[in-house]
């Protein structure tokens, strides 16, 4: 049985003021893909293996305060963002290196094709190793880090965004830029 209010703590924190330790994006008025959530949720905690759609209506439903909603195949928290700048999308200058978690399969595919969005909009990175391992546990118990040349790729004219001081994000990294981190 899942913890309504452990569940709601954590899905306010993920909506609300870190979405990209949970690898989420979300659109100019805060909704993600409850696809996308419940994915990052059942990765989250080993219980939650089997959320579904009507354990998070559940949470909202018997919360004494509406926190969030859910609208056809999306969710976002209503109130109480912390999330900066994620309303705009200007190019930036990304640092030197940035780095990517991600499994071991993932991997094989990234080196071969670069790094793309796939079905989000844009290719999470992370400024350290640190959360790029993060991260990509939530991928594999043994994830794959992938160092990027981000500066080399900027001046070949990919586009990077500042997502927030620990995180850029990317259209497209061509595979030339990226190496498998030791």
């Amino acid at each position: 049985m899942v913890k309504l209010d452990e569940l709601s703590k954590v899905l306010s924190h993920a909506l609300r003021h870190e979405p990209w330790l949970y690898e989420l994006e979300l659109d100019d008025e805060g909704w993600a893909s409850l696809d996308a959530v419940l994915g990052a949720l059942r990765e989250e905690r080993a219980e939650w293996g089997d959320l579904s759609r009507a354990d998070v209506e559940r949470m909202i439903e018997s919360s004494s305060k509406r926190r969030h909603e859910i609208v056809g195949d999306r969710i976002r928290a209503l109130y109480g963002h912390s999330v900066p700048g994620r309303l705009r999308r200007e190019r930036g200058t990304p640092p030197v290196v940035l780095f990517h978690g991600t499994s071991p399969e993932a991997a094989k595919t990234i080196m071969h094709d670069g790094l793309r969005p796939m079905s989000r909009q844009y290719v999470h990175l992370s400024v350290d190793v640190v959360m790029a391992r993060e991260v990509g546990r939530r991928k594999s118990k043994a994830p794959v880090l992938i160092e990027i040349d981000a500066r080399g790729a900027h001046e070949a004219g990919a586009a990077f965004f500042e997502g927030n001081e620990k995180v850029w994000l990317a259209d497209l990294v061509p595979v030339r830029f990226l190496r498998i981190a030791s």
